[in-house]
C-alpha cells in the first residue's frame, strides 16, 4: 500500500542537470507515458528525453497536429489533441489515451500564467481552470489505468508560496473580490501540490515539483515591461534540458518506486510551503474540485 511518504531519498542530481543526465543510461522501452503539454518547453523536452531512451509518449497539445510537428523524429509518439480549457474536450482525450493503457506515469505538465486581467473558464479564474481543474479531470479519469505502482507527477511551482493566505480563496475562485494575476497563478501551483497529496492519501505515487524558473512561453502573456525584466533574467534561469530534469527524475527513478506526497525541487525532496501539507485544506479542494467538475468526471 503507498502512503505519503515522510522523507523521500535524495539523488546524485541538482540543479545543473539535464533530463538526459538523469535517465543516462536508462531503457524505458517498456515504459508507457503520459505528458500534457507537449508542443513546447519543458513539456517538448520531456517528451523528447522519454521517448529518446525508448518510452512510448502519448503527448497531448492543444491539437493532434501540432503535436505531430513538435515531436517528429522523437520517436514512439502517439500524439493527441486537448485543449485543456475545455473540460469536455478533456474528458474526450482522457477517453482515447485509455487505448495505449495502462500508463507507468502520467505528467500533468500543461500549464499557463494567464494574463493580467481576469478570464473566467468553467465559472472560475483561466489559470485554475487550466492548472488544476483540467488535470484533475484528466488524472481521475486515467487512475483505473495506472499499473499498479504508476506514477503520477504534478507540475507545481515555487510560485505556489504567492497562494492567497490561508492555501485557496474558495470564495474567490471567480475573481469575484479582486483579481492579482501572480496569486491566482500561485493558487493554481498550491493546487497542483495539494491534489498530487490527496492522491498519495488515497493510495497512488503521487508528487508535485518545482521544475526551475525557465525562459519558455509561458511567460509570453506578460505585459511588455515586465516581460522584458523576464527576458534579461534569463542569463540565470535554467535551460529547458534542466528545466525538465526534475520531471523525467520523478517519473522514472529507479528508487522513487512507492515515494508518494513528496514536493521535489532540483532533482531532489524540498520543504513546500506547509500550505501544500495541510491535508484538511487538501480535502476541501479535492471536495470543491469534484463539485466544479463532477460532469466530466
Amino acid at each position: 500500500m503507498i502512503t505519503p511518504t515522510a522523507a523521500a531519498p535524495r539523488g546524485p542530481y541538482g540543479a545543473r542537470s539535464t533530463a538526459e543526465d538523469v535517465t543516462f543510461g536508462r531503457d524505458l522501452s517498456d515504459k508507457t507515458i503520459l505528458v500534457t503539454g507537449a508542443t513546447a518547453g519543458i513539456g517538448l523536452e520531456t517528451v523528447r528525453v522519454l521517448a529518446l531512451r525508448g518510452a512510448h509518449v502519448v503527448a497531448f497539445g492543444r491539437t493532434k497536429d501540432k503535436v505531430r510537428q513538435a515531436t517528429a523524429g522523437f520517436g514512439r509518439i502517439t500524439p493527441l489533441g486537448c485543449n485543456q480549457e475545455d473540460f469536455a474536450a478533456v474528458a474526450a482525450s482522457a477517453k482515447a489515451a485509455a487505448a495505449f493503457v495502462p500508463f507507468d506515469a502520467v505528467i500533468a505538465n500543461a500549464g499557463i500564467l494567464g494574463h493580467m486581467e481576469l478570464e473566467l473558464v468553467h465559472g472560475v479564474a483561466k489559470p485554475f481552470a487550466v492548472n488544476h481543474l483540467s488535470h484533475f479531470i484528466l488524472v481521475n479519469r486515467l487512475l483505473p489505468h495506472l499499473k499498479p505502482g504508476g506514477r503520477v507527477v504534478m507540475l507545481s511551482s515555487e510560485a505556489h508560496h504567492r497562494a492567497p493566505k490561508g492555501g485557496i480563496a474558495f470564495d474567490n475562485l471567480a475573481g469575484e473580490k479582486g483579481y492579482r494575476a501572480m496569486e491566482c497563478y500561485g493558487q493554481s501551483k498550491l493546487a497542483n501540490a495539494l491534489f498530487a497529496r490527496s492522491l498519495a492519501r488515497k493510495g497512488i505515487a503521487a508528487n508535485a515539483l518545482h521544475p526551475g524558473v525557465i525562459a519558455t512561453n509561458i511567460f509570453g502573456t506578460l505585459p511588455p515591461l515586465i516581460g522584458g525584466i523576464v527576458a534579461l533574467g534569463r542569463f540565470f534561469m535554467k535551460s529547458v534540458g534542466q528545466g525538465a530534469a526534475t520531471t523525467c527524475y520523478v517519473a522514472t527513478a529507479p528508487g522513487l518506486e512507492g515515494v508518494a506526497g513528496v514536493y521535489f525541487k532540483d532533482c531532489n525532496p524540498a520543504v513546500p510551503h506547509p500550505n501544500a501539507v495541510n491535508d484538511a485544506l487538501a480535502d476541501r479542494l479535492w471536495a470543491v474540485s469534484e463539485d466544479l467538475t463532477r460532469a466530466y468526471l
